[in-house]
């Protein structure tokens, strides 16, 4: 290969595209994630603190359940199978507990999570819909 002639000079060329809306409005969700809260909006906040009050619940009950689905299967393995019908029976009563357990677990946690950022959720839904606090 030659190197091309220096004498012949080419134009510079430049081409922008903008982001399309799609990818603007990606762009400014993953940048939201990065702000600070005092900068995100009132709308945003009460969907973080939602988010927050919900998540830990569910999955910790979904965890419970499958758990106790999983030992529940075992012990009825260890009955219908195996033949080992006292230890068999206990793991699938332990099983059942744990299923059981699942929903008020839920509940409790989710009533604790509503108490410890209920008041914060109704402050900032207050602002956002405009209206006056009835306290002040």
């Amino acid at each position: 290969m030659s190197n091309p002639d220096p004498s012949k000079k080419e134009p510079f060329r430049y081409s922008y595209s903008a982001p399309t809306r799609q990818e603007r409005r990606e762009i400014l969700e993953i940048r939201n994630d990065y702000l600070p809260p005092a900068e995100k909006s009132d709308i945003e906040q009460i969907r973080a603190l939602d988010k927050r009050t919900k998540t830990f619940p569910r999955i910790l009950a979904l965890c419970l359940g499958i758990v106790g689905v999983l030992v529940f299967g075992t012990g009825f393995t260890m009955l219908l199978e195996w033949a080992i019908y006292l230890w068999g029976a206990v793991v699938a009563a332990v099983g059942v507990a744990l299923m059981v357990v699942a929903h008020p677990v839920y509940t409790h946690i989710l009533n604790r999570n509503k108490a410890k950022y209920g008041p914060e959720i109704l402050r900032l839904s207050q602002k956002a819909l405009g209206e006056e606090s009835k306290n002040e």
